[in-house]
């Protein structure tokens, strides 16, 4: 039986350009200054979910009541890391894919914190 060389460089290549990609997709932090014009400078609907999630431990913090690295924190930032894809998918089914107004914007920021972090734990921080 003849060494499959052509399959394994093939896959190989296929491997060391999956771990390239993997290395560069180091998200940037956004800046919030980036939503201030949304008439004249639209953003996209995933731009300002990803925002949105870089805010859940500040909004974890401020609904615990506790400082970052408490276990009231963590506890909370697990939970909302646990319904981020469910809050991603009912967020992305309501809102258009450009954010290009104020109203627009503060409706889905609110329902995606409100989402991550429910209202509930803002009420009864956990202990």
């Amino acid at each position: 039986m003849k060494f499959p060389t052509v399959t394994v460089t093939l896959v190989s290549l296929a491997l060391v350009v999956v771990i390239w990609q993997q290395s560069q997709d180091q998200q940037d932090t956004i800046d919030p200054s980036r939503f201030a014009n949304l008439a004249a400078n639209p953003v996209e609907r995933g731009t300002v979910v990803d925002w949105v999630v870089t805010q859940v431990p500040a909004l974890c913090q401020e609904a615990t009541g506790q400082a970052n690295g408490s276990e009231a924190v963590s506890q909370c930032v697990e939970r909302s890391e646990r319904r981020s894809s469910n809050c991603r998918r009912a967020l992305y089914d309501h809102f258009p894919a450009l954010i290009s107004s104020e109203a627009v914007f503060r409706d889905l920021t609110i329902t995606a914190m409100d989402c991550l972090v429910p209202q509930s734990e803002r009420l009864t921080p956990a202990h």
